[in-house]
C-alpha cells in the first residue's frame, strides 16, 4: 500500500468535486460557513462514504491502516470515481499482487498479429502497458518509423516522443495536451500494478522532465483514458497530416491496438492511401 499516493489521490479527487452537485443531505448547506478550500470538506466525504471523519482524515494524512474492500467501494462512490479511477484506487490500496510489467510477457497472440495485417492501409501497432511497441504493420512503418531498426528498448511511444521532440508528431491544436493525458493515464495504471518496475519508473521520470503537461497530469493522478486523439504528423515526404489516433484495448490481454486514420476525402486520407500503396 502506498499511503502517500493514496492520500494524495483522495485529496485531489475530493477537491475536484462540486458541492452544488452532491446530495444536499450529505453536505453542509450554503452559508453555514465559508469554504476555504475547493471541493468537498473531509467530513462531507466521510459522511457520503459512511466512515468516521477521523478515519478519513487519517487516510488523507497517510496515517491510516489499509482500507478494506468495502471501505474502498464506499469511498469510490462518495468521490464519484470512474471505473478506471476505482481500479486505480484499489491498486493504490495494495489490494492486488504486484508484478513487473513485461516480466514473463507472453508472445503477441497470433490473432492480434493477423488483425494488424488485415488492417491493410490503416497504420497500426500493438503496445503493452508500458507503451512498448511489440508489433506493427507495414503501413505504420511507412507513416511513423521502421520499429525493427530501433533497439528493443527504444521501441516505446514515450521514448519516441522524447527522441523526436515534437518534430514527428504533435497535437493538432497547440492547447491540447491529449497525448500527455493519455500517457499519464496509461502509465499511472501500469505503475500501480507494478510499483517496483524500475524501467517503468525511469520512463515516467524521463517523460516528466521532458513534458510539463505530462508532469502536471501525473501529479494530478490522471487515470481516465483518452480513447481518441487528433494529431498532426509531419511526414518527411508528404508534409503535415491531420490524423485521428484511436486506442482500443484487446480483451483478455494487456495489449492496446493503436490505429491512425484520416477524415474520408481529406488530403490526409489521400496521403495515407499513397503511403499504403507504397508499403504494400
Amino acid at each position: 500500500m502506498s499511503r502517500a499516493e493514496l492520500a494524495d489521490f483522495l485529496r485531489r479527487r475530493r477537491e475536484a468535486l462540486r458541492p452544488d452537485r452532491m446530495p444536499t443531505a450529505a453536505v453542509h448547506p450554503p452559508g453555514r460557513r465559508a469554504r476555504r478550500t475547493p471541493g468537498l470538506r473531509r467530513e462531507e466525504v466521510a459522511a457520503l462514504a459512511g466512515v468516521s471523519t477521523s478515519y478519513y482524515e487519517r487516510l488523507e494524512q497517510a496515517r491510516a491502516p489499509r482500507p478494506s474492500p468495502q471501505v474502498l467501494g464506499s469511498l469510490a462512490n462518495a468521490l464519484r470515481l470512474t471505473a478506471e479511477e476505482r481500479d486505480y484506487l484499489v491498486r493504490l490500496a495494495g489490494q492486488e499482487v504486484s508484478r513487473e510489467v513485461g516480466a514473463g510477457r507472453p508472445p503477441v497472440p497470433a490473432g492480434a498479429r493477423r488483425l494488424l495485417d488485415r488492417l491493410g492501409p490503416i497504420p497500426a501497432y500493438l503496445a503493452d502497458e508500458r507503451l512498448d511497441v511489440l508489433a506493427w504493420n507495414s503501413a505504420a512503418v511507412e507513416l511513423i518509423t521502421d520499429f525493427a531498426l530501433l533497439p528493443v528498448e527504444e521501441r516505446n511511444t514515450v521514448r519516441l516522443a522524447i527522441r523526436f521532440n515534437g518534430t514527428l508528431c504533435s497535437s493538432s491544436a497547440p492547447e491540447d495536451d491529449g497525448f500527455a493525458r493519455q500517457t499519464a493515464a496509461q502509465l499511472r495504471a501500469a505503475s500501480v500494478r507494478s510499483p517496483a518496475d524500475r524501467v517503468l519508473g525511469e520512463l515516467v521520470n524521463a517523460f516528466a522532465a521532458h513534458s510539463t503537461d505530462f508532469a502536471t497530469r501525473w501529479r494530478d493522478h490522471h487515470v481516465r483514458p483518452v480513447p481518441a486523439l487528433r494529431k498532426r504528423l509531419c511526414h518527411p515526404e508528404l508534409g503535415d497530416l491531420d490524423l485521428d489516433c484511436q486506442t482500443l484495448l484487446l480483451p483478455g490481454t494487456c495489449l492496446s491496438l493503436v490505429m491512425y486514420t484520416a477524415e474520408p476525402g481529406s488530403a490526409s486520407a489521400a496521403a495515407l492511401a499513397r503511403l499504403a500503396s507504397r508499403g504494400a
